[in-house]
């Protein structure tokens, strides 16, 4: 049994590649027929063609990552690679909790060193040559420290109370780690832009003005509860534009891009905001969050049926442990991952229209049909991508999907 799930894991891998593999390549190719007409003349000719550099740099980029990393994957697997790190790593303990976090931190910090020259070159050489970046390096370094910080202090703390979890609570395990999980999701949910965004970037109070004084005029017309507006220093990193609202409780915090704010009219700007009160209103966070749960929630119960079977450590050469247990049900469980994003991704595009239609019901849709092109246009974006690339991949509706429904009577 044990040679079966490993040939399905070597398999599944690769149809996993060839399959993002030939969907980047069908959308690399769209850039060669002609726009929807809706579109068609946001782009002058120079214009469209340096968005088309632009993604043509971006493809080859995660091109060669993937296939880099999909060699890698499949080496350290075929070597016994998952075998040697745990054997090592037992030499120095036995203790299953502090084992887990010694092998998913060798994992993490592999990976990492692998993918961090792609992230050097996509930072400061794409994105430094089309004009998008404004991350230092110094920025860049201390990004990088505050991140592992936290990954280390948040996702240990995580990790360690699940193991130690699964060795108490027995059956009731994939309960109890569903619980944290969601417990820890909703919590990151709330005070997220309280918490952990500042240390990350700038956030001050948005100034007294005709912007304030009209955003606060829109919430106050359609009850949107807003307890603070804020701006949010994205510039420091990008030159790409962006706003969201955050929080779960009574009182919704509305964070605005400085980009966004340079970049668009007030009219755009306010526009963009009743899209994100269009979330709010048909509840979309919270469905999200509900499907996320419920979907979490099965996957601990399927992995707390099977984790304490021999088969799983077998698989890979190992004794059984709740480390490798985990690596094994995230490889075998990668196929059902292939049919549930892109539900998810349809499910996200519905909600698009509908904060979309919100939009246009309770403020206006000429100014989100302008600031939605803007974005684009500053963005560079690929005007047409290929409806299987959508279908698999986004979480919004290309531009032209969203302008038409937008212009419907």
């Amino acid at each position: 049994m044990e040679k079966i799930l490993f040939i399905a894991i070597i398999v599944f891998i690769i149809v996993e590649f060839l399959l993002s593999t030939w969907l980047e390549y069908l959308n690399n190719t769209t850039w060669s027929k002609p726009l929807p007409a809706n579109v068609a003349n946001l782009y002058d000719a120079e214009k469209y063609k340096k968005a088309a550099e632009y993604d043509q740099e971006k493809y080859k980029i995660s091109l060669f990552s993937s296939i880099l990393s999909v060699i890698i994957t499949l080496s350290f697997i075929l070597a016994g690679g998952f075998a040697w790190l745990d054997t090592l790593l037992r030499q120095y303990t036995q203790n299953e909790i502090i084992l887990s976090l010694l092998f998913f931190g060798s994992m993490m910090f592999v990976s990492y060193l692998i993918s961090l020259p792609f992230s050097i070159y996509s930072t400061f050489v794409i994105e430094e040559k089309y004009g998008f970046n404004k991350t230092t390096p110094k920025t860049f370094v201390l990004d990088t420290i505050k991140s592992t910080v936290l990954i280390c202090i948040i996702g240990g703390a995580l990790l360690s109370f699940i193991v130690w979890l699964q060795g108490i609570s027995g059956s009731y395990f994939w309960l109890l780690a569903w619980a944290t999980v969601s417990g820890f999701s909703i919590f990151m949910a709330m005070f997220y832009t309280s918490f952990l965004l500042p240390l990350f970037n700038k956030l001050t109070p948005l100034e007294d003005g005709p912007l304030k004084e009209s955003i606060m005029a829109y919430a106050n017309k359609v009850a949107f509860p807003v307890s603070n507006i804020q701006v949010m220093d994205g510039s420091k990193r990008s030159s790409k534009a962006n706003a969201f609202f955050s929080g779960l409780g009574p009182k919704k915090s509305i964070v605005l891009f400085d980009t966004l704010i340079n970049e668009m009219t007030q009219e755009e700007i306010l526009a963009v905001l009743a899209h994100e009160v269009g979330h709010y209103k048909h509840k979309h966070i919270y469905k999200s969050m509900l499907i996320s749960i419920v979907s979490t929630g099965i996957i601990f119960f399927i992995f707390g049926q099977i984790m304490n079977s021999d088969i799983l450590g077998a698989v890979l050469g190992t004794p059984k442990s709740f480390h490798i247990a985990l690596v094994v049900f995230s490889m075998l469980y990668s196929p059902i991952s292939l049919i549930t994003t892109p539900l998810m991704n349809l499910f996200s595009r519905k909600n698009e229209y509908e904060a979309d239609a919100y939009a246009k019901q309770s403020y206006d849709a000429e100014p989100l049909i302008s600031g939605l092109k803007k974005m684009s246009i500053n963005h560079l974006s690929n005007l047409q991508p290929h409806p299987y690339y959508v279908f698999f991949h986004y979480s919004h509706p290309p531009l032209s999907a969203r302008v038409e429904a937008l212009s419907a009577k």
